[in-house]
């Protein structure tokens, strides 16, 4: 039996459309949650107050033994029918936004906006409202599954919750598969995981005054002058790669000629042997203004690592979510990005990533929105691709 026609056996059970009814029917709970999660701050290396709430979360939607591991990943589970290695359902606590901005939602109908309302407040209920479905069906997979709330998927985090999950001492180490519920959206399948690999350069001097030591070498200078080389840097265009001078600063007053200074760069590719490339390209041009600016000592460091990789579109668990992405007569899409899902991808562990129903936009601003149409439909479609791959007892 192919998996389409499985798709539509498993939706018509009597247990799984009592599941689905659950998710519809309490649609509303799901909305209020996603606000309330949301409104709780989560800022990068910040995530605590968040995963207190998502342990109190996950033990009242019945998932057992709930807990906050060595990192602050909140891991839970249910059991499987069959001794095999666990399905992880995960979503990321954290935001891009720091400490003390204002996470309150606004609400206009079904229009809701806040930083984070989306990304990843939404992939967070989603998860919890599909525990809760299952608890409520009594529905019980062959496969284990692992719900798992991560810590640092965004930004200076440098995956580190999902890191420390795949790793010898996380739960995952041996999981059969990873779905990533990230954000709004009813088509896309992230089944590519964008690598990225970021940088930091920090030049030093003897500083001084900007008058009486005017001509002493200026880290601020140097730096301006790498960036300038790294700008030439000839970059592949099939598969697409980038170079981004995303951050700089240094110096301490506007009449001072600065001690200290810094770069830092982004570097981004679907080809891992590319990303190589550029740093022996970025190292080198370090090297080589570090030569001709001797008075001044320069530092490079690699602030962060997100592997790439992908999941074959003919694994059994892309094929699950074609199958439900097609059950809510969506046309499924092949996508791009960079989530949760890079780390297992990278180590051979099929995985990916889906959107959670509804309309979304301006993420990663503080006029971050979510619109709740077509909301359950992408839970649902969640659940649906949950069972397929890991069967239903």
């Amino acid at each position: 039996m192919n998996v389409r026609n499985r798709a539509a056996d498993v939706a018509s059970r009597t247990d799984v459309l009592a599941a689905v009814d659950l998710i519809g029917s309490t649609d509303d709970r799901t909305v209020e949650t996603q606000i309330e999660l949301s409104e709780i701050p989560a800022p990068p290396f910040g995530e605590e107050h968040r995963a207190r709430r998502m342990l109190e979360l996950s033990e009242a939607a019945g998932l057992g033994a709930p807990h906050i591991d060595a990192v602050g990943n909140v891991v839970a589970s249910r059991q499987g029918t069959a001794a095999l290695p666990p399905l992880v359902v995960s979503a990321h606590l954290d935001t891009i936004f720091p400490a003390g901005t204002d996470v309150t939602v606004r609400r206009d109908g079904n229009l809701l906006r806040g930083p984070g309302i989306s990304d990843d407040a939404r992939g967070l209920t989603a998860m919890l409202t599909i525990a809760r479905a299952l608890e409520s069906a009594s529905i019980f997979t062959e496969v284990p599954l692992l719900f798992v709330a991560t810590v640092g998927e965004e930004g200076p985090g440098d995956l580190r919750g999902v890191k420390h999950l795949f790793s010898d001492a996380g739960a995952a180490h041996q999981a059969a598969g990873f779905i990533s519920l990230d954000g709004a959206g009813l088509e896309r399948i992230v089944v590519n995981g964008l690598g990225s690999r970021r940088f930091r350069i920090t030049s030093r001097g003897p500083g001084g005054h900007s008058w009486t030591d005017w001509g002493t070498p200026n880290p601020i200078s140097a730096l301006m002058e790498v960036g300038r080389r790294l700008n030439r840097i000839k970059l592949c265009a099939n598969p697409q790669s980038t170079l981004t001078l995303s951050r700089v600063g240094g110096g301490t007053s506007i009449n001072a000629i600065p001690q200290n200074a810094w770069l830092e760069i982004d570097t981004r590719s679907s080809d891992g042997q590319q990303l190589d490339g550029i740093e022996v390209s970025l190292r080198d041009i370090v090297r080589s203004v570090g030569s001709e600016w001797s008075a001044l000592t320069f530092e490079l460091s690699v602030i962060g690592n997100r592997p790439g990789g992908s999941t074959p579109v003919a694994h059994p668990l892309v094929e699950a979510a074609v199958a439900a992405t097609h059950h809510q007569n969506r046309t499924p899409v092949m996508a791009l990005s960079s989530t949760d899902a890079n780390i297992p991808m990278s180590l051979g562990i099929a995985a990916l990533t889906l959107g959670c129903g509804g309309e979304a936009g301006q993420a990663h601003t503080t006029d971050e929105w979510y619109r709740n149409q077509a909301g359950p439909e992408g839970i649902i479609r969640a659940l649906h691709t949950v069972l397929l791959f890991a069967g239903v007892a």
